[in-house]
């Protein structure tokens, strides 16, 4: 009991950096949600990131799924670690130079002038601007090649290790909202 629970507080520690790196990607996600914050105010920047989210766990579900049968037939495969480390260096290296295109362009995806109140529609968008991307699919697939076998693909402990990084996520989120209103603030006056 001790000893699983040890191994659930490792998994959270290994978490916690993923969330934050998680957090800091930049792309369309990013720079929609500062703006909806800067633009609309908190509460619309946490509906659309809360669509972000839960496009985030559906697609982590789907990741899941395909995966484990695979994982836990071809387990402790070293080939196995170097796919999944290739898997998220080409997700990291397409990231950078979609991002170094847009921002060389200034392509900064506009947003729709919606209602204030129609904060499902705002998490509708922040879900579908996050299905769009499909590498974000192979983000959670090559998180779940490289972790999986390591926690012996123990659902439990799957289920802490990525809770811990989409909270971290969710919680670093809500500071860069904040971050980007009060700035929008600070212009105006």
């Amino acid at each position: 009991f001790v000893q699983n629970d040890w191994f659930m507080l490792q998994d959270l520690l290994t978490a916690i950096p993923l969330g934050f790196f998680l957090a800091f990607l930049l792309g369309p996600v990013f720079f929609v949600l500062l703006e909806t914050a800067a633009i609309k105010g908190f509460r619309a920047a946490l509906s659309f990131n809360l669509g972000v989210i839960f496009a985030d766990i559906v697609f982590l579900f789907i990741a899941y799924l395909s995966t484990t049968k695979l994982l836990k037939s071809i387990k402790d495969d070293p080939a196995l670690f170097i796919f999944g480390g290739s898997i998220l260096i080409t997700y990291g290296i397409i990231q950078f130079i979609q991002t170094r295109r847009s921002l060389i362009h200034e392509e900064v995806p506009e947003i729709q002038k919606l209602n204030k109140r129609d904060y499902l529609g705002l998490a509708a968008k922040g879900c579908l601007l996050n299905f769009i991307n499909i590498g974000v699919l192979g983000f959670w697939l090559g998180l779940i090649i490289i972790f999986g076998p390591q926690m012996e693909m123990d659902g439990k402990r799957l289920l802490v290790f990525f809770s811990g990084v989409i909270g971290i996520y969710f919680f670093v989120d809500l500071f860069k909202i904040l971050a980007a209103k009060k700035l929008n603030r600070k212009s105006d006056g």
